[in-house]
């Protein structure tokens, strides 16, 4: 779509429309957008225009800017701590609009599953902020309680009554003629999903699951000294479990970026310092900038450095997590030749190196 259309337009809600309003717009054409139940040309585009618009509108912060600017980024991003992981398109986090327009129903013959699923998602971050810790607010799109109503899936004045189909049992027997006689078979209940109970009346948000898309912010605490690769889990903010069922966690998972002058392994940190020759015989004193806020690490080169020796300066590397320690910086040193003396000291050099060679005569 070359020429975007307003968004509030595409959910067709007033500008000043509040979430609910807005949420409530999006499932109402996106379930007849859906490409399993709309078969007709131009479905598809205009369901994934409808996603779009959603996935602004639906954002404080790229609402905000759309409304100001025009555009949800903004003339210059987010920045800072709010990191925007939301996928409404599909990719990882695609599935949850599946899962949601799809009912949530399990195949093959295995009861509907009712409980959330975890959601696992990257983040990344500096190797400074591994260092001092910090806090990341994320935004991301997940099945959320519903909020009309409460979860429940039921609408007022309705109620969850026995399957019918099934009585409750949650199974059905289908008994299929054969050459070799009458073969019965056990299946999911088709009416209740495996289940045993049905909502006479559900709610119009959520179709009856208790659940629907909701786009959730969640502030993350990193602590000081962790490792990429490492996770954190928040509680119940993964995938909601379809009628009140408990959820499914928020795991998240580390990467830390690679860093100019600091290269991790465990808690130490390695770093090249170069020297000029001169420097290395008589040895002298180096000053980086360390990996936390305003730190400085004094490496001390002695005397007679040799190329690729390495310096180690305790204390000064990454925090251990938990604990007060920190791992060590090690510097790697690079000895350069210098090129820029003048005749005069290059004259006293040639007269050590005369001496020395008539020394060792």
């Amino acid at each position: 779509m070359d020429q975007k259309r307003d968004y509030y337009e595409v959910l067709g809600v007033e500008r000043d429309a509040d979430a609910r309003t807005i949420k409530r717009a999006f499932l109402k054409k996106a379930r007849k957008l859906h490409p399993d139940v709309n078969k007709e040309p131009g479905a598809e585009e205009k369901f994934k225009e409808v996603n779009e618009a959603y996935s602004v509108l639906s954002d404080e912060h790229k609402r905000a800017n759309y409304d100001r600017f025009g555009d949800p980024n903004g003339p210059g991003g987010f920045g800072g701590d709010y990191v925007d992981m939301s996928d409404i398109f599909g990719g990882g986090f695609g599935d949850i609009f599946e899962s949601f327009f799809g009912g949530g129903r399990a195949g093959g013959g295995t009861q509907q599953r009712t409980r959330g699923r975890d959601m696992g998602i990257s983040l990344q971050i500096t190797l400074e902020m591994a260092a001092s810790g910090c806090s990341k607010t994320i935004t991301y799109d997940r099945l959320a309680p519903c909020e009309d109503c409460n979860g429940s899936g039921v609408a007022e004045g309705g109620k969850e009554v026995t399957c019918s189909r099934c009585n409750g049992s949650g199974v059905v027997v289908e008994v299929q003629r054969t050459i070799f006689g009458q073969m019965q078979s056990q299946t999911t209940c088709p009416a209740c999903g495996g289940v045993g109970k049905v909502i006479d009346n559900p709610c119009e948000t959520c179709g009856g699951q208790g659940r629907a898309p909701e786009k959730e912010t969640v502030t993350l605490e990193i602590p000081a000294g962790i490792h990429s690769g490492q996770t954190l889990r928040v509680s119940q903010k993964g995938e909601a479990g379809m009628r009140n069922d408990r959820a499914g966690d928020l795991v998240v998972r580390i990467d830390i970026l690679p860093h100019a002058r600091y290269e991790r392994r465990g808690d130490d940190l390695f770093c090249n310092v170069e020297i000029d020759a001169l420097e290395a015989i008589l040895g002298t004193t180096v000053t980086i900038e360390g990996i936390l806020e305003g730190e400085e690490v004094s490496v001390d080169i002695p005397a007679g450095c040799q190329y690729g020796q390495e310096v180690r300066v305790e204390g000064l590397g990454m925090p251990r997590a938990g604990t007060s320690a920190r791992g060590n910086v090690i510097a790697l040193v690079s000895v350069r030749i210098p090129n820029d003396l003048n005749d005069s000291q290059l004259d006293r050099i040639d007269q050590i190196l005369a001496e020395r060679q008539a020394a060792q005569a």
